[in-house]
């Protein structure tokens, strides 16, 4: 038998484990012959401030016949519903974004338009979260789960989550999961490429040892190991449109007794916003800012007079936001940060592992010398413009009224990108629509229409006139839209009516052990 291709994750964490179960899940269903290493040092620490997911991490935890309420328990977990946006379109004003879409449960009429229930909503003049499921929820804290008679948990709806963890946790909990994935526990010194090819052939570990591989993935975060300082990949950086560069992470204690979120805080505040991210036991939090702004003292003082208590720092995090041009050079694919980061606003980091990895494993993955050039070309062009998919949706987010400082003043005025404007101009001729967002991506989930309404209709961004026009096109399908429109938010009222506390909720879950 052919000796097996060895693939090396280089760094474990949140983004290397994923990789893994995804590899190794899709080379048993394709019948390659591929032997798996993740080399991950038990001496780098990992800061646990909270990480955010889409709905992508479940349906990746079901892809894998994960029980989800044993992730609850071993991570920390809890609910994410959507996120709760304060103080962006102007202060004091708030806005809901939840991550479920009704357009899911409700059979549209023959030859209707799609996102024809959100075009209804903006010409209703009500806000199109009215119709989410997850609305009420957010707004009362609650779990999508009810209690039926005999004790046990029943989702109230067909609707995938997200959830918020402390993501320490979580890479052990993959790592825990994972078989036949050999763990090596050092740190990666260099590597030894192939003269003529410039192929990596060997990582070289700090006690001077080499592991010979055939195929490679970075899984490095913001160090970049592998892509960047062995293979200078270049950088494409975001920083004009999305102007923060810095964070200044920190915990607060969940109180006893205190309702948990069930939802991000993106909190706006004068260089930048505040995240608040709610696990089990704690809230991660931090705020990001451009320091062109702000110092770290400012930005601590600041967070310490909203809050109205003493915070203590936990760390003074850099970034540069932005991509790799390609994120796959020779036999080295780079994945999670070390492949792109984008500020944590709509927690796209994750949601990008997770579909990078799974096109990459279903579409491009095969013997290492059968993965030529037009597939690497390929690939990196799809990933390239899913980031960039992803750095206008970011982006769209600055598109306020507020010009209250000096960082919102330079946002309005300088910071927009040119496909943002393109868009926005775009949709004040014709009403959003799924169509406007090609799909290349093989149908792995991508930031569409289901998280822009939200979004757009939040910081008043539609035109109620143009939806109107379009809804009278059709008065049939208008009344079609009015009944359907109004039945959601009546039977979803009445399902969070039933729903469990969020803080119960994790209680039972814990319990379950």
């Amino acid at each position: 038998m052919d000796k097996p291709a060895h693939f090396a994750i280089v760094g474990g964490g949140t983004a290397g484990w994923i990789a893994a179960f995804i590899i190794q899940d899709e080379a048993r269903r394709r019948g390659l012959n591929i032997r798996l290493s993740v080399v991950e040092s038990s001496r780098i620490p990992t800061v646990g401030v909270g990480e955010a997911t889409t709905a992508a991490f479940r349906v990746l935890l079901k892809h894998f016949g994960i029980d989800e309420f044993e992730f609850f328990r071993k991570t920390d977990a809890s609910f994410k519903l959507g996120i709760r946006h304060e103080d962006w379109r102007r202060k004091g004003f708030t806005y809901y974004g939840p991550i479920d879409d009704p357009h899911q449960v409700v059979a549209p009429p023959p030859g209707a338009p799609s996102d024809y229930l959100n075009v209804y909503a903006v010409a209703a003049g009500r806000p199109v979260q009215d119709m989410h499921l997850f609305q009420p929820l957010l707004e009362q804290k609650k779990a999508p789960y009810a209690l039926k008679p005999d004790g046990s948990l029943i989702a109230l709806g067909p609707f995938h989550h997200a959830f918020h963890f402390d993501q320490a946790l979580v890479g052990k909990f993959f790592a825990s999961k994972s078989q036949g994935v050999e763990k090596v526990d050092a740190m990666v010194a260099g590597i030894e490429r192939d003269g003529e090819t410039g192929d990596i052939g060997a990582l070289v570990l700090d006690d001077n040892s080499r592991l010979e591989g055939d195929f490679f993935i970075d899984a490095t975060g913001f160090r970049k190991q592998i892509i960047v300082k062995a293979l200078e990949a270049p950088w494409v950086s975001y920083a004009h449109e999305l102007p923060v560069n810095r964070a200044l992470p920190f915990w607060v204690d969940v109180k006893p007794g205190e309702e948990l979120a069930n939802y991000t805080r993106a909190w706006a505040q004068s260089a930048g916003w505040m995240w608040q991210i709610p696990t089990r036991t704690r809230y991660g939090c931090g705020y990001v800012y451009s320091d062109k702004f702000s110092t770290p003292e400012q930005a601590k003082e600041e967070v310490e007079r909203v809050l109205g208590h003493e915070i203590e720092v936990r760390g003074d995090i850099r970034f540069q936001i932005g991509r790799l041009e390609k994120a796959w050079i020779g036999n080295c694919v780079a994945v999670g940060l070390s492949s792109s980061f984008l500020e944590p606003l709509e927690s796209t980091s994750i949601h990008g592992t997770i579909v990078q990895m799974m096109l990459f494993a279903q579409r491009y993955m095969d013997a290492p010398g059968k993965m030529n050039q037009d597939k690497r070309d390929d690939y990196n062009a799809r990933v390239g413009r899913q980031v960039d998919d992803f750095r206008t949706f970011v982006n769209t987010h600055y598109v306020t009224e507020r010009d209250d400082t000096p960082f919102w003043r330079e946002v309005r005025a300088n910071r927009i990108h040119p496909e943002t404007r393109a868009r926005l101009a775009r949709w004040q001729q014709e009403m959003p629509r799924h169509e406007h967002f090609p799909s290349y991506l093989g149908g792995l989930p991508h930031i569409e229409t289901q998280l822009h309404y939200p979004v757009l209709s939040g910081l008043g961004l539609l035109d109620r006139e143009l939806a109107r026009r379009e809804m009278e096109r059709d008065p049939k399908l208008r009344r079609f839209a009015q009944e359907t429109f109004e039945g959601l938010v009546r039977e979803y009222r009445a399902a969070a009516n039933q729903a469990l506390g969020h803080a119960e909720f994790l209680r039972i879950v814990q319990e379950m052990a």
